[in-house]
């Protein structure tokens, strides 16, 4: 049988949540107060590596470093998440002389990491630490030592990783961006790292990959009677059609939208040409275009088709919503 509801106990889970998001936004808001020349320095740093950045780290920093390692690998800096404990038992043969080992570690003397970093080093291998301690063993031995302290955890009990381990990925999200702001990593660099999913769809797909072309394309001269644009409205199915002179320039295009004017102002569809009831200067893109500018066009617009140009106006191509949903651009 369950309890009738406690509305003291909501409230303290409600003012307890809000404490902790507080208390880490804070914790967040602080760092930025905390940058400086080391920070540039650990770009630098990687900037100048010939190699692959390696993070490592154990527990929940080691969860940290692998969200951290993926980041940077999917924004342009080539790296990977290295455990430091199995790095003790032979995985430190994947760590050469030209990367760069970043250690997360908010004490700063964990037993794993403290083991390999002098091998690493051996090596020639640079090393970059984020702790909560500068004066800890593991930021000692850094080339380079992000402080990534906080005033206190989120934890009521001040235990838990809470505050320290979102300042460790704020702060590795910063150095991130700044590598990829670097770098110079566009957002065609960014598709191309992420292909599969709908981003790289949007970021990858060009008008020319979705539009309709050749006879698919409904089009009628602008001489042509307004029953001829009806009946190449009603083959192509596209809800429209577009209006052309003989050098296959756009005049106009004539819509569904079109069509109800034209039957409530009366108009007669036997002698009517086309050209007296067409919007003229109609919307165009380019093929080269992302299909996503032509979702945002339509929908800015509040129009459902568009006609595809190339750079002197000549029509070669068209499309509309329901190619834009094929293509899962939309």
């Amino acid at each position: 049988m369950s309890s009738a509801p406690n509305p003291a106990a909501h409230d303290r889970v409600l003012a307890l949540a809000r404490r902790v998001l507080e208390i880490e936004a804070e914790a967040v808001h602080a760092l930025a107060d905390q940058l400086g020349p080391e920070f540039v320095k650990a770009v630098d740093l990687i900037l100048a590596s010939s190699g692959r950045v390696i993070v490592s780290g154990v527990g929940k920093s080691g969860h940290i470093g692998r969200k951290f390692a993926a980041t940077l690998a999917s924004t342009g800096t080539p790296a990977y998440f290295v455990h430091a404990a199995e790095a003790a038992h032979g995985d430190l043969g994947m760590i050469t002389a030209n990367d760069v080992l970043i250690a997360l570690s908010y004490s700063g003397s964990g037993e794993e990491l403290l083991k390999i970093v002098p091998l690493v080093k051996r090596q020639g291998a640079r090393l970059i630490a984020i702790t909560g301690n500068p004066d800890s063993p593991l930021a000692r031995e850094a080339d380079v030592h992000l402080n990534g302290a906080v005033k206190e955890e989120a934890c009521p009990l001040n235990l838990a990783p809470t505050a320290s381990t979102t300042a460790s990925l704020a702060l590795s999200d910063a150095l991130a961006v700044a590598l990829l702001d670097a770098r110079g990593f566009g957002a065609d660099d960014f598709a191309r790292s992420h292909p599969g999913g709908a981003l790289g769809r949007r970021l990858l797909t060009h008008v020319s990959d979705v539009m309709r072309s050749g006879a698919a394309v409904p089009q009628v001269t602008e001489d042509a009677l307004l029953a001829d644009a009806l009946m190449e409205m009603t083959r192509a199915g596209m809800g429209m059609t577009a209006i052309v002179d003989t050098d296959q320039l756009i005049v106009g295009i004539y819509t569904d939208g079109d069509l109800r004017r034209s039957l409530a102002s009366g108009c007669n569809f036997t002698t009517a040409r086309v050209a007296d009831v067409m919007s003229r200067g109609p919307r165009t893109i380019h093929p080269e275009a992302l299909a996503v500018e032509a979702a945002e066009m339509m929908e800015t617009r509040r129009i459902s088709q568009l006609l595809v140009a190339d750079a002197t106006g000549r029509l070669i191509g068209a499309l509309n919503h329901h190619d834009l949903m094929l293509a899962k651009v939309i």
